[in-house]
Formats: C-alpha cells, structure tokens, sequence
C-alpha cells in the first residue's frame, strides 16, 4: 500500500515538472523563430536576416545592402529604446513606433533605382493591406483593388 502511494506520487510530480523543462527548452517567445522569419513572422526581424530578404527580393547590390542594413540596424535600436520607455502610453508608442518604420521605409526607397522602387512600392502596397485586413491602421492602400501580384 505505502510503495503503491509513493510511486502515485512520483509519477505525479514527474508529470508537474515536464512541462516546465521542456518549456526551458523552448525557444523564449520574444525571439522569432527560423520558422516564423519565413513569411508570416511575428514580432520584429533580424536586421541582418531582413537584409538578405529585401536583396533576394529587390536585386540590391552591396552598397545597397550594406546602407539598407545600417537603416534597419537603426531602427531596431529606436524600437527597441521606445519598447523599454514605460513613460508612454500604449497609443503613443505605437505611433511614435510607425513613425519610426515609415522614416526607414523612406529612406531604404530613397537608395533604390526606379525598378527597385517599383518592387519596393509593390512590396509596401502588399503590407498595408496585409495591416487592413487584420484591422491595422497602417494601411495607406485603403483605394487599391486588388493586392498585387506574389514577387
């Protein structure tokens, strides 16, 4: 009776205690994984990794990638000061966050060539209305019919 209580009660602490180590096995959550730096990532990308996505995308040639990097650097730097800034409400933040994206977006378009620019229009175009469907007040594209097509 008494080892029958005991191995009870061993393979309930067993069955408490494995989720927690596998979930310090888990990646942490406030860092992308390989898999949602894919398409549908969440949360902010790697400058590096949106980089090489853009060069892929956008045929940059070295210097692009070098000056598009150091954008993306700066960025990340500026969200992440305001992420930390408690003194904010939420509401300010994230507009204080879009103005930071747009100026980025900005002047990474200002280094591209006129068919780059094309891509990079069609890219954001895309990405707004990604934003309105999800009910996203980052859309400017609210008069484009029909998204454009897939790169």
């Amino acid at each position: 009776m008494f080892k029958q209580c005991l191995l009870t009660l061993l393979a309930a602490s067993i069955i408490s205690i494995a989720p927690l180590a596998v979930a310090q096995d888990a990646p942490s959550n406030n860092q992308p994984s390989a898999q949602e730096n894919g398409g549908g990532h969440r949360g902010p990308m790697d400058p590096a990794q949106r980089t090489q996505e853009l060069t892929k995308k956008l045929n940059l040639t070295s210097d692009q990638q070098t000056k598009v990097q150091q954008i993306l650097q700066s960025e990340s730097s500026q969200m992440e000061s305001l992420r930390s800034d408690s003194s904010l409400s939420q509401q300010d933040r994230h507009s204080k966050m879009m103005d930071i994206h747009q100026a980025g977006d900005t002047q990474i378009r200002a280094l591209l060539d006129p068919d780059q620019q094309k891509k990079w229009d069609a890219m954001q175009a895309k990405r707004g209305q990604w934003g309105h469907r999800r009910g996203g007040q980052n859309s400017n594209s609210n008069d484009q019919q029909a998204p454009p097509p897939q790169q």
